[in-house]
């Protein structure tokens, strides 16, 4: 069974940095493609961040620039490091993997290619 948790949100001021990290049981790494995932109160869950099987990211064009996302196989830990937040990447943020398609080679930000996710992480930004 594929279990996703997700940790490290928490409340800053914009500007600042926070980690978020997802560590995972039951799933292989390179069987799908994984992705990190947000949603603010009243708005549709939306993609951040992805990475393929051979380690290519994407990123939504929101925060380009300053959210970095990787994966540590060894630790089954997929990662992503936030920088210069802004009160606008306030939302629950979502960790999310796919394994019905096989190796991923290019990582897309649609909710619906990912059948595995996490329960969520608030992530608080302050102006």
């Amino acid at each position: 069974q594929v279990q996703l948790v997700e940790s490290g949100g928490g409340s800053v001021q914009a500007g600042g940095s926070l980690r978020l990290s997802c560590s995972t049981s039951g799933y292989t790494y390179g069987d799908g493609c994984m992705g990190w995932f947000r949603q603010a109160p009243g708005k549709e869950r939306e993609g951040v961040a992805a990475i393929s099987s051979d380690g290519r990211a994407s990123y939504a064009d929101s925060v380009k620039g300053r959210f970095t996302i990787s994966r540590d196989i060894a630790k089954s830990t997929l990662a992503m490091q936030m920088n210069s937040l802004k009160p606008e990447d306030t939302a629950m943020y979502y960790c999310a993997a796919d394994a019905r398609y096989g190796a991923c080679w290019l990582a897309r930000l649609y909710v619906n290619e990912y059948n595995y996710w996490g329960q969520g992480t608030q992530v608080t930004v302050s102006s």
